[in-house]
């Protein structure tokens, strides 16, 4: 299999590392000193694209590729404004997008938990929720996309949450997501709720970078063949 990597930064490479040891061939390698040769990509080069880039870059480069006949797997958050008008023209046109905020199996793993709590929580009052996030200086987004996704979660079962916020705030109706940025670290996503007796908290812990490449690329070998728009629930069954 052919596969185009859009965004060669450190997630790039080590996405590249796993597909070559797979048997795959890499057609292109798009980094930031060489974005023009994204017009190269097309369906005679290219199996399946794997874009993580910037959000400011995502929405023209998957409309490329998707405009070229190829399947995009996307794992890049910050530009979910301009998602839809992308899935809007699969729908419409045909192709093969696949998003996620995090490739991580466990991850996603650790979303389906994080619902089914905030499921039992709604019947349980007393408690109060707040998510905290951790990622490297380098990362753009704040919130992040796994961040945003969790609290997704909670206020589809929690009726006394309205929406979330990225800092702490006194209103009960909001849903507080505190964004800390440190060091190298590859992403600690935690749900605390706490009451006046206790603390009950969910903790998901990246050691690398490996369970993110990994499973994009596992993505990138199940898209190619088929049409329409999925995410980590289509994959996994879930």
């Amino acid at each position: 299999m052919n596969i185009a990597l859009i965004g060669y930064g450190k997630m790039g490479q080590a996405i590249e590392a796993l597909a070559l040891a797979a048997g795959h061939s890499i057609s292109h390698r798009i980094g930031i000193h060489n974005t023009d040769e994204l017009q190269q990509i097309s369906s005679a080069t290219t199996d399946v694209a794997i874009e993580f880039t910037h959000p400011e870059a995502a929405y023209a480069n998957v409309m490329h590729c998707l405009q070229q006949g190829v399947p995009v797997v996307c794992g890049t958050t910050g530009w979910l404004e301009q998602k839809a008008e992308v899935e809007a023209w699969v729908q419409a046109h045909g192709g093969a997008f696949f998003w996620a905020s995090n490739f991580s199996i466990g991850v996603n793993l650790f979303f389906q938990v994080n619902q089914y709590l905030a499921r039992l929580m709604e019947k349980v009052p007393g408690y109060e929720v707040q998510i905290e996030e951790i990622h490297h200086i380098h990362k753009k987004d704040a919130p992040s996309g796994t961040a945003i996704t969790l609290a997704e979660g909670i206020l589809q079962e929690l009726s006394r949450k309205k929406g979330w916020a990225n800092e702490l705030k006194e209103d009960p109706e909001t849903l507080p997501i505190i964004s800390i940025r440190e060091a190298e670290v590859p992403g600690t996503h935690s749900i605390r709720w706490q009451s006046a007796t206790d603390l009950l908290e969910l903790k998901h812990e990246a050691f690398s970078r490996q369970g993110f490449a990994s499973g994009a690329l596992q993505v990138a070998q199940w898209l190619p063949g088929r049409t329409g728009v999925f995410g980590m629930d289509d994959f996994l069954s879930l």
